[in-house]
């Protein structure tokens, strides 16, 4: 029996500025497991396409006339759960993060990373997986540090096990999957279970969130 050539994943590219739009469609053109759907100047046009084409991953600007790309991706992952999005934009702009990723966002990158990595970024994310540029993750961090106390009360950890909270932390950590089975003595597919029951029951949309969830807990300090 052959085996079926997997579907290339679907993007929507978001982005005022033309040229960076053009720059990226064109090599992913050239890649055969990505396929550009549909591109949009504005995060109005960005909604409606998400909704229409159905992407699996968006690429998302964050400054945009009128709806920016915060809004945009709120209204996005709201309104199409299977949608990732994938934040792209300027180092000077690393303020946004917090509520970029609060929005829904799976991942956010600079522009200055180099479009390989980038279209690796796509990949990543299209995969269920969450990504973070370093120098983003540094900034973060920081704004973690900078709070004078967790936004969130720990009762909102009190659903969760001992061995689940153990996970959560290792997961905070920036471990992978296989990282934490390795340093918990666990499968690798244990490890994997006990993500998909932390997602669950802290309503969480992925990695990302959970990181956020177990900093603002003060489950973790930066």
């Amino acid at each position: 029996m052959t085996a079926q050539t997997p579907q290339p994943v679907r993007v929507l590219l978001v982005d005022d500025q033309e040229l960076i739009r053009t720059a990226l469609s064109m090599v992913m053109a050239d890649i055969e497991d990505v396929e550009v759907v549909g591109e949009a100047a504005t995060g109005e046009k960005a909604v409606r396409l998400a909704g229409e084409l159905a992407p699996d991953v968006v690429v998302m600007d964050i400054r945009m006339p009128g709806i920016d790309g915060i809004e945009a991706t709120r209204r996005i992952t709201q309104m199409q759960t299977d949608v990732q999005v994938v934040v792209l934009t300027t180092f000077d702009d690393d303020a946004y993060v917090y509520g970029a990723l609060r929005a829904g966002a799976s991942g956010f990158l600079v522009k200055d990373m180099a479009l390989d990595d980038i279209i690796g970024a796509v990949r990543v994310v299209a995969a269920g997986d969450a990504l973070i540029a370093p120098s983003v993750t540094r900034r973060l961090i920081h704004d973690f540090a900078s709070r004078p106390e967790p936004a969130v009360g720990r009762r909102e950890l009190n659903a969760i096990t001992d061995r689940e909270r153990e996970v959560l932390t290792l997961v905070a950590g920036g471990l992978s999957n296989a990282e934490i089975a390795a340093e918990l003595c666990i499968s690798v597919a244990t490890a994997k279970t006990y993500l998909t029951r932390l997602l669950t029951k802290l309503d969480a949309r992925d990695r990302v969130q959970l990181v956020i969830m177990a900093y603002e807990a003060g489950l973790v300090s930066p």
